[in-house]
């Protein structure tokens, strides 16, 4: 497969990715027991940091928006990139390396303080941009010397 249809699957599998966790960890309810007792006390106690009262609660809640935040630019990136990858694959390839180790990280990441969905799909979309990468060094081999 060319590098397009790899950047594509990534695209697809990193908005699936973003939407879970958007329905799963954002907007998710704790059940019962201790997660319901840990998520209470994040809501119940404010404290000041730097000039705004916050609570816990709504760190979290932030903090898991932005990462859906940024699931979904880069789902949207990864389409760019394939149509871009059909013009010149190779000059593709930091750019494509780059997002390849974050989602290994990421993948590491989630192994370790969270659970083994997430690190299928990161691994997954790693898996999808190496492919990409192995297709635009492939490109750049074919192409003649300038």
């Amino acid at each position: 497969m060319k590098p397009r249809t790899y950047l594509r699957i990534a695209s697809v599998l990193t908005l699936v990715h973003s939407a879970m966790h958007t329905i799963g960890g954002v907007f998710g309810t704790a059940p019962p027991g201790p997660a319901g007792v840990a998520e209470a006390a994040m809501k119940a106690n404010q404290f000041q940091f730097m000039g705004v009262t916050r609570t816990f609660w709504e760190f979290h809640r932030g903090m898991g928006l932005a990462l859906t935040i940024f699931l979904t630019a880069e789902g949207l990136v990864f389409w760019l990139l394939g149509s871009l990858a059909e013009r010149d694959a190779a000059a593709l390839w930091p750019v494509l390396a780059v997002f390849m180790l974050g989602y290994l990280a990421f993948a590491v990441d989630s192994l370790v303080y969270f659970f083994a969905l997430p690190v299928v799909f990161e691994a997954l979309i790693a898996l999808c941009l190496g492919l990409a990468l192995a297709g635009a060094k492939t490109a750049q081999a074919a192409r003649p010397l300038r």
